[in-house]
């Protein structure tokens, strides 16, 4: 059994978090299934609104624990957030009594429809979970969304208690106040059990990555602000060459090796387990369970890389091209979390920008990079981000100016009580999101997103928005008016592009997510595979037996699910700053 200190004293509470692919899903799903096999009772919970337990796992999840066949004690569920809100929603109708009218429902329901009461629900089934409404099991697991999202939604006990302890009278955006205030032990109780590190472990994974460490070690930082200090470090994909006369393969270490050498001596510090990387497709029971093992079964490695020819996919050159045929335009970069969304993203500006394109780079990513990458200036490229605590800072500006200019001391002082809600956050960020894509009417705006799960969550604000506004149209009336919606749902507006690896979780993730945005009649322009070793001239005999993995799942990308399809080669080293990223574009 490699050494996982995960396994070797787990708390009751154990949270795996970190960047979008680093691997939190395969280890949490490995810790959880070699804890089962010691005959213990486990629950899995993803936190992630675009999960991708059910395929890990091969069973149907929903929101309520379902047992794990071929693994006696383990169970596993999805926090669904639109269930959770649902049912929310219910719960604080029935609070109104019987007495309320037909039109007092109707009121109370519209306040309940937004992102916020999204947000609020999800997390009451969060705190449920810590304050022991699954009694029974020995230990839950939490596999959590991409960090920025997780740490919303770590904060949100300590902003929730805090907020309900000095507001008498409720969020205005959450409806009574009855449905909030009732919690109120719950969410302190929650707080608690997240700040005892005899109840609560937080799995920090990373890759041995430059950008995967430093957003580990902000992570680490942030969370021990939370007081959830009892942290250890998982180096995720760990590789070593066995063929000093492959370039690539060396290359490959040699990189990994430098990144865990320039780590911050904050995170350095903390507990530390490596686990390697793998030539099979950490997807299934017998994989997870391979994951911690001594030794790789060799029923899970296919045969190696045979000889063939190259595949030959357009470049984002190609890419740049095609968008650039327009002269403005909203270009938003989708995808699962680790995917290289950011790289791609930065590429799209700095190639339109140097077609002579004036071009806005921004993100919707908490965990935002973009200035890492582009590193630099150039003429016609501005870049910046939607930085969630100054939008709120404008955005309380803006309604206090509004709505508080008439008001006496006692009426503003109520209302910025309302507006100390957590869910003040989530509206600030949809108005700059607006904002955003408004301007692509007379520019490139080249915008990359957070990972799928929170972008997902933008996109219900989105659509929550459009419905509220065409609601309040006159039927036959002569008003028109053109929501954020309508003009990401506009082909010659908007172009979305979904990011991938050659792998099977990323592109099946990327697969849902085309759905999901086809459903709101939003159509993807094209797909992007990043990172792809088939033409890399690699013989390791481990990178080559990956290799045969990758051609399936480009194929099935290139077939079946993208109109447009785009390949990046697998680079030692990312690309970073002005010059490189123009030579790729």
């Amino acid at each position: 059994m490699l050494h996982f200190r995960a396994l070797d004293a787990p708390t009751p509470f154990l949270f795996f978090t970190g960047k979008g692919g680093v691997g939190k899903t395969s280890l949490a799903c490995a810790t959880a299934v070699g804890l089962a096999d010691r005959g213990l009772r486990i629950l899995l919970v993803s936190t992630d609104p675009a999960s991708n337990l059910d395929e890990m796992l091969d069973v149907c999840l929903t929101d309520t624990p379902v047992p794990v066949p071929n693994a006696a004690g383990l169970f596993a569920m999805n926090i669904d957030p639109e269930a959770a809100a649902e049912s929310y929603r219910t719960r604080v109708l029935e609070q109104l009594g019987p007495a309320a009218t037909p039109e007092e429902k109707s009121t109370v329901r519209e306040q309940l429809s937004g992102a916020c009461t999204t947000e609020i629900a999800a997390f009451d089934e969060f705190v449920g979970l810590l304050d022991g409404d699954m009694a029974g099991f020995d230990h839950i697991i939490f596999d959590t969304a991409p960090t920025g999202h997780t740490l919303r939604l770590l904060s949100l006990p300590k902003a929730w208690t805090g907020f309900l302890k000095n507001n008498e009278r409720g969020a205005s955006c959450l409806g009574p106040h009855s449905g909030l205030k009732m919690q109120e032990n719950r969410f302190r109780q929650a707080l608690q059990a997240l700040g005892d590190p005899g109840r609560t472990t937080v799995v920090l994974v990373t890759r041995a990555d430059r950008s995967a460490i430093r957003e580990a070690a902000r992570t680490s930082g942030e969370l021990d602000a939370l007081n959830l200090s009892n942290q250890t470090l998982a180096v995720n994909g760990r590789f070593h060459a066995t063929d000093p006369t492959d370039v690539v393969a060396v290359a490959l270490e040699r990189d990994q090796d430098e990144a865990l050498a320039a780590m911050p001596a904050s995170l350095a510090k903390l507990p530390r387990d490596e686990i390697p990387l793998f030539a099979f497709d950490i997807v299934g029971l017998a994989a997870l369970r391979a994951v911690l093992s001594p030794a790789n079964p060799s029923h899970l490695n296919a045969a190696g890389e045979p000889d063939a020819e190259s595949v030959d996919l357009p470049g984002l050159d190609r890419l740049v091209d095609d968008i650039a045929r327009d002269k403005h335009g909203l270009i938003m970069v989708m995808g699962k979390g680790g995917v290289g969304k950011t790289t791609v993203a930065a590429t799209i500006a700095v190639g339109l920008a140097k077609r002579g394109h004036a071009v806005h780079l921004s993100t919707t990513d908490p965990a935002a990079h973009v200035t890492f990458v582009v590193d630099g200036v150039m003429p016609g490229l501005t870049v910046d981000r939607i930085d969630p605590r100054l939008e709120t800072e404008r955005y309380v500006a803006k309604i206090l100016a509004n709505r508080g200019r008439d008001l006496d001391e006692q009426g503003k002082a109520l209302l910025l009580e309302d507006l100390a809600s957590p869910c003040t956050e989530e509206v600030a960020v949809f108005h700059a999101f607006s904002r955003v894509v408004a301007e692509a009417r007379s520019a490139f705006v080249v915008l990359d997103t957070a990972p799928t799960g929170h972008t997902l969550l933008l996109l219900d604000a989105t659509g929550a928005y459009h419905r509220q506004m065409t609601s309040q149209l006159e039927p036959g009336g002569s008003g028109r008016i053109v929501t954020p919606l309508m003009r990401l749902q506009d082909p010659t507006h908007t172009r979305i592009i979904l990011v991938t690896l050659p792998e099977t979780t990323p592109v099946s993730e990327a697969a849902a997510l085309q759905e999901d945005l086809r459903r709101a009649g939003i159509e993807p322009f094209g797909w992007v595979i990043n990172k792809c070793l088939v033409a890399s001239g690699t013989h390791d005999p481990l990178l080559r037996l990956r290799l045969a993995r990758e051609r399936t799942q480009i194929a099935r990308v290139q077939d079946g699910l993208a109109k447009r399809t785009y390949m990046i080669g697998w680079r030692t080293k990312p690309p970073v700053g002005v010059d490189e990223l123009a030579a790729l574009s």
